[in-house]
Parts: structure tokens; sequence; C-alpha cells
């Protein structure tokens, strides 16, 4: 069996606010069970910054401290993006990430954002989040039905979350970032965002533009974009991602579908998921949803899992074998409360302002996205944002806004693949754009999501950067390099 590719996975004013006084906010260390040379830390914030004397939350965080301190350069603090993403995770795993005069440099700190990971999670029941339905909504009742478990859901999650769940936006961790910088004794940080880590670390930079030494956007967010420039720039990026696929697939004789016409087959399978009878080739038992088949693609281009995902799609269209009695659970008892951390919608919602007026105007975008992505149809990462904040209780607390240069801003380097199926490189383009001199971009003319570790080329500009703030040319590239199969049973 080939492996699954089903793994899927968000503006303050500028100027600067006062640092906490010395003292004010501490760290308390300790040596993580997790990794005997990473220390792990916390420290009290506000739950709401706009009441300072508001219930307090505790933030948890990560250092894996510089391997050659008598050259340290200070601090970077690292977010792989989500909304969801562990910070404190990707610390653990930074030796495998970073380059290594990256980690003799850095002390690398990863902090997790609150309500995510071990920062004070959003906590809901797993049964509600699993009975979640389908993001593609076809219909006035699927409209309406969505609307009502939003709010259920919401209301669940406030319940089991704390006073903090209206405050998990991203302006509000950009506060909690700079207390954390304060914490540690550093005038300025470097700060490497990934994807929606890039979101806080735009936000950061416009509200506290003196305190930045470096700044690397991987995988940019545009935070100045509407509900119409969001559906369209995330669907063309998922249909662009379906064509290099294809490509792919005509020139490289790994690919199982190769000679075959894959416009085709995509169509077939499309309609059998639609009519309820496609099979997912990983549990024969149950059925791939046209909602399921599409993760199932825009989740094999983050890497991108091409190889993989030509065995998934041969598999799911081969006819169907006997299913096989199922086996009982081991738990024959579950528990009277089973909790899930889920930060997705409870972010998305505070950070976005996606809204749409109703059924018909839903309908009519869906309709137009499908002209221009007649295999992918639409985003699913956008469907399920767009989706997941219908009828959502509260309006957003951090919408989207212009982007206004900050006075003070160092150098900052953007990186994007021109191939990104999740944020779209119109978006990084653009974000540079309003950034203005001295923002620079850096193109990998490559594939998938997240660049740094996608080309030696690119992995070695980021470096270059963050060691001696050397902005990149206008118009620079790295070369793209096919990947190589990999999970292969």
């Amino acid at each position: 069996m080939r492996a699954a590719v089903l793994t899927v996975i968000t503006l303050l004013t500028y100027g600067v606010t006062p640092a906490p006084a010395s003292g004010a906010t501490t760290i308390t260390w300790s040596t993580c069970p997790e990794d005997a040379q990473v220390q792990c830390g916390e420290m009290k914030v506000p739950a709401d910054w706009s009441k300072p004397d508001s219930p307090k939350i505790t933030l948890t965080m990560a250092r894996r401290k510089a391997t050659d301190p008598a050259h340290r350069l200070g601090v970077l603090i690292v977010n792989p993006g989500g909304p969801g993403g562990s910070a404190v995770d990707f610390t653990f795993g930074a030796t495998g990430f970073f380059g290594e005069e990256v980690r003799k440099r850095f002390d690398i700190v990863g902090v997790d954002p609150r309500g995510v990971g071990r920062s004070a999670p959003v906590l809901c029941s797993r049964d509600l989040v699993d009975a979640k339905p389908s993001p593609l909504v076809e219909s006035e009742q699927q409209y309406a039905a969505m609307i009502t478990f939003n709010r259920k859901l919401a209301a669940d999650c406030a319940a089991r979350t704390g006073a903090h769940f209206n405050h998990v936006d991203t302006a509000s961790v950009v506060r909690d970032f700079d207390t954390v910088r304060a914490a540690l004794g550093e005038q300025k940080i470097n700060f490497y965002g990934a994807s929606y880590g890039t979101l806080i670390g735009l936000q950061y930079a416009q509200r506290y533009p003196t305190r930045l030494r470096g700044l690397v956007l991987d995988s940019v967010m545009d935070h100045s974009a509407d509900l119409g420039d969001f559906l369209i720039r995330e669907t063309d990026a998922a249909q662009d991602s379906f064509g290099e696929f294809v490509k792919w697939c005509a020139r490289d004789t790994r690919c199982v579908l190769r000679g075959q016409n894959l416009y085709q087959l995509w169509a077939t399978a499309v309609v059998k998921a639609r009519a309820g009878q496609l099979t997912n080739p990983y549990d024969p038992s149950l059925k791939l949803s046209l909602s399921d088949l599409l993760t199932a693609a825009f989740s094999a281009f983050y890497d991108p899992q091409w190889y993989s995902f030509a065995y998934y799609l041969r598999d799911a269209l081969a006819p169907a074998p006997a299913p096989t009695p199922a086996q009982k659970s081991a738990r024959t008892t579950p528990p009277t409360v089973d909790l899930i951390d889920y930060s997705f919608s409870p972010v998305i919602c505070e950070d976005w302002n996606l809204s749409v007026t109703g059924y018909a105007d839903l309908r009519a975008r869906m309709t137009e996205l499908a002209a221009r992505a007649p295999q992918m149809l639409i985003s699913p990462l956008a469907l399920t944002a767009m989706t997941g904040c219908l009828g959502w209780p509260s309006p957003p607390s951090n919408p989207q806004a212009a982007i206004t240069p900050p006075p003070g801003l160092g150098p900052v380097l953007l990186v994007n693949s021109r191939h990104d199926p999740a944020t779209a490189y119109p978006w990084a383009r653009n974000v540079a754009a309003q950034l203005g001199t001295p923002t620079s971009l850096l193109t990998y003319d490559g594939w998938g999501h997240v660049a740094y570790n996608k080309s030696p080329c690119v992995s070695g500009v980021v470096d270059r950067y963050l060691l001696k703030l050397r902005p990149v040319a206008p118009g620079a590239h790295c070369p793209p390099a096919d990947p190589e199969p990999f999970g292969v049973g």
C-alpha cells in the first residue's frame, strides 16, 4: 500500500507600544521531557489584551539554544502555520529543518500561539467536530445546516475553552509575542513564519517594526485580500497545482497513470464521488465524497506527493474489493467527554471577514470558481475557511485591511513557490509590493507549500539573509527540483 496522502492541514495600526517594565513578566524554564536539548517555558498573559486585568492564560514555548553561543546573533522566533500548528513541536524538529549555521547563531524559540497546542488550546467536543457537515454546501438546506452547526460548535468550544475563546485572533498573538520578546530580554527579535505564521510576522512588523532585526515570511498570506480575492487566488492556486500534477505524470516514468488521460480519469472520479460510488482505497468499507476527493488531491500537492497520489487515484477508481468484517474497538466504554484541540475556525473567523449574503451569493461564487477551475472546482482550504465561518456568532475582531509600510522596518524577505497550492504566488507579490523597499521576494520556481526545505537554493538564500541581513536582488529566483517519491511501502 502506498503512503496515504490525506494529511491536510490564519491589521493593527502600526506604532510602537511601550515594552513591559523589566521583570514585569517572566518565563519559567525547565528541561523539556520530549528533548533534553531543549528548554520548555511558560508565562502568563491576559486572556483579553483590552482588559489587562482579565483572567490570565498560560503560553507554552520551547527554546533550542544557539550551539555557538560565542557568536550568537540573537533569538529566532518561529511559527509553522496552521492555524493550529505547534511551534513547540516545530522547535523540537528544528535540527531537521533549519541549516546548521542558523542553529549555531540563533536561539530558536517556538511559542504555541494562544488557543493552539500547549498554549491554552481551544477545546471542543470531538463528537461534535467529527459531525461537521461537508463544506461543499450545495443547497439551501445544507447552507442552513452549516449555520446551525457552526453556532452550536462555537457555543460548545466557548464553554469548554474559557475566557480567551473570543480572543485567539492574530492581533492578540502579536501582543503575546512581544511580551515574550521582552521577557527574553531581547531588544530585537528575528522571526521566521511559514504559511499562517506569515500573518503573525506581518502583523508584528506593522505593530512593532523597530523590534525586528530580520523577518522571513515563507508562503505568504495576503491579509489585504477581500472575500472575492481570497476565493479566486486560492482556487487558481489549487487548479494550477492540479495542472502541474498532470504535467509531471506525462514526463515521469514512475507515474503509475502515465500515458492515460488524467483529465478524463479525474472527471470519472468526480462523477463517481458525487454519486457515492467512489471507494476509499485505504479503507474499502468507506466511500469518498466529492469533498473527500478534492481534499485528497489538494493535500497531495503540499509536498507535493504526486507519486503517491497517482496510486491513490488509480486505486480509488479500481473495482472495490469485498468489505472485510469490521473489527471491534478495543475501547468498549468511551469517556464521558472526549475533547479535541480545534483552533482552525475560531482563529480564521477572528482574522478574516469571509461572510456571504446568503446561499444565492455562495452558489454564484462557487459557480464562478468552478468555471475557472474545472478540475478542482474550488480550493478546499478556502472553502473550509469560508463555510466554517457561516453564522459564526461574533464578527471578526482582526479583519483584513490594507498593508501599510511601517516606518523603521528593516529589510524583509518573502519566499514563495510559484506553484503553491495553499498560499497563492500572487499574494506574495502583492504583499511585497505593498510593503515596498527594502522588502524583497525570492521566487522558488517549483512546487509545494513552504519553500524553505524544498531546495538548497532557497534555504541557502534564507540562511544568508538571517545571518547577514543580506537582501536578495529584485526578481531573484531559485530553480525547480522535481520532488522524489517517498513513503513507498
